[in-house]
């Protein structure tokens, strides 16, 4: 097949929650990548980061709290070290996969920004928890710092952040030039680094985007043939929980935008893919959104499974 450009956006799944996990789940997914590699596809990767950045702030605020001479780190500080973590396993264990098939390709990660509007609705209706469980005491020491905080189970509570949708990627030319010379990019990992522009500077954002969304924007911006979402499922399901449960193997855009309009899909988890697909593929004709579980990922791409949007 000719070479296509392919956004590869992995979930949960293909990561783990605890360093074990990841590690395992790397080598597991290297494969399925190395499988899309041979099939002649450029790929730039993104992935998921949401367990591993909700430790890393656990982990540092902790911290902070224990040693008087050191602060609280940021949402920002915390999404930069989670892509950081994650793109040394991911990136190690694709380059192995690669060589062990006889294939050279240079696999490198971007520690990648990206621009949110301050404006962003989001920003006044916090939703995303974030972190671990509080005290009253310590939730009422957040808000008194201007965080938000929602009541959770057993009188405790949990900071939320915004997630304000991502309008530009700031390291998108360095990416564009790994992709163009052929190489395996790993770039705005768990959504990227959310970042707000102050004339000459950049801010970190007390925020976290949704994955999906950067997909399709890293999948815009690099001017990609096909955006690939992996979930947990072969395909989209309408109807789904009911007895009219049906699979979707294809929809138009405006077939999709009316599902959404009708509730068909769950807001937190599968909406964003729909919305993420529907958006690249609008952007030019000729291009495909594939949604589809990791361990069909060579099976979506061949159109023996996966839900397309197109």
């Amino acid at each position: 097949m000719d070479k296509k450009r392919v956004v590869l956006a992995l979930g949960h799944k293909a990561l783990g929650t605890t360093l074990p996990q990841q590690q395992e789940g790397v080598r597991s997914s290297a494969k399925i990548i190395a499988d899309l590699a041979e099939e002649g596809c450029q790929l730039i990767i993104t992935h998921s980061n949401a367990p591993q950045v909700g430790m890393i702030h656990t982990a540092m605020n902790e911290f902070g709290k224990a040693h008087q001479d050191y602060t609280a780190s940021p949402m920002s500080v915390c999404s930069a070290m989670s892509q950081g973590y994650i793109g040394y396993d991911l990136q190690n264990a694709i380059r192995a996969e690669l060589l062990s098939r006889g294939i050279y390709k240079t696999v490198s990660t971007v520690l990648t920004q990206v621009l949110v509007d301050p404006y962003d609705d989001a920003f006044y209706k916090p939703v995303k928890k974030i972190g671990r469980h509080l005290t009253k005491e310590e939730a009422e020491a957040e808000e008194n710092k201007g965080n938000y905080v929602v009541q959770v189970e057993d009188g405790r509570y949990q900071r939320i952040v915004a997630a304000p949708r991502p309008k530009d990627i700031i390291e998108i030319d360095a990416i564009r030039a790994l992709a163009d010379a052929d190489q395996i990019v790993i770039a705005c990992g768990g959504g990227g680094i959310p970042v707000l522009a102050q004339r000459s500077r950049l801010k970190g954002a007390s925020a976290v985007i949704e994955k999906d969304l950067a997909a399709g924007k890293l999948a815009e911006l690099t001017d990609a043939d096909i955006l690939m979402l992996l979930t947990g499922v072969d395909q989209i399901l309408l109807n789904y929980g009911t007895r009219d449960e049906a699979p979707i193997g294809h929809m138009t855009t405006d077939e999709a935008k009316k599902y959404i309009v009708a509730g068909q899909f769950d807001e937190a988890t599968v909406q964003p893919k729909i919305v993420a697909g529907v958006e690249f593929v609008e952007k030019k004709p000729g291009r495909k959104t594939i949604i589809t579980s990791i361990d069909r990922a060579k099976d979506g791409l061949l159109g023996i499974t996966g839900t397309v949007i197109e």
